[in-house]
């Protein structure tokens, strides 16, 4: 068992960590598949279990690139696009060992509010998250407009849809990364009477 201070440390020194800070390198589909397990340990409502993921690695990384990049040149506008931005669109994957779906598949709002099946996705994501921080693996969470035409990629049925793509890769050794959050005495209040 970790300890208190243990898992502090982890908590405080998970980031961000975009793919132009990766190296080069695949990450084994066996370990990718243990951190997804830890995924879906999160907390889940009626044990709705709504998370659902899609991975995406090797030669798949190219068509996904493609992917962004067409959706890019679908949804520029004559006046904002440019071919140096449609290549930029699809670099990310390029530069991921592995690109992870984030998607819900949703249960009927009579059952479980929608709000709180996207809690427990964004749950599942921070134990993903967690995990390649441990293991020194760079990962973040985008959300970028082309979620939205996921399914042209990749279809997924009526009720799930694509919340974001999660890229991942080993960190460069020699990054460091600053961040500070504000004092919890900003953000707390106490009533205890």
């Amino acid at each position: 068992m970790v300890t208190f201070e243990e898992f502090s440390d982890l908590v405080k020194n998970r980031r961000a960590v975009y793919p132009q800070f990766y190296q080069p390198g695949e990450i084994d589909p066996k370990l990718i598949k243990a951190m997804l397990e830890n995924a879906t340990w999160a907390p889940t409502h009626k044990k709705t279990e709504p998370w659902r993921f899609v991975v995406i690695t090797g030669q798949a990384r190219s068509r996904f690139s493609e992917f962004l990049q067409n959706f890019y040149k679908k949804t520029a506008s004559p006046e904002t696009f440019s071919e140096e931005k449609r290549k930029k669109a699809g670099e990310k994957p390029l530069q991921s060992a592995a690109v992870i779906a984030i998607c819900i598949k949703r249960s009927p709002e009579t059952l479980i509010p929608a709000w709180e099946e996207t809690a427990a996705l964004a749950c599942a994501v921070q134990n993903l998250w967690l995990s390649c921080s441990v293991l020194n693996i760079g990962s973040y969470w985008s959300t970028p407009s082309a979620i939205k035409d996921f399914n042209d990629f990749y279809p997924l049925d009526e009720t799930t849809e694509c919340l974001g793509y999660f890229f991942m890769g080993w960190k460069k050794p020699e990054l460091q990364f600053n961040s500070s959050r504000k004092p919890v005495e900003d953000v707390t209040s106490w009533v205890d009477a």
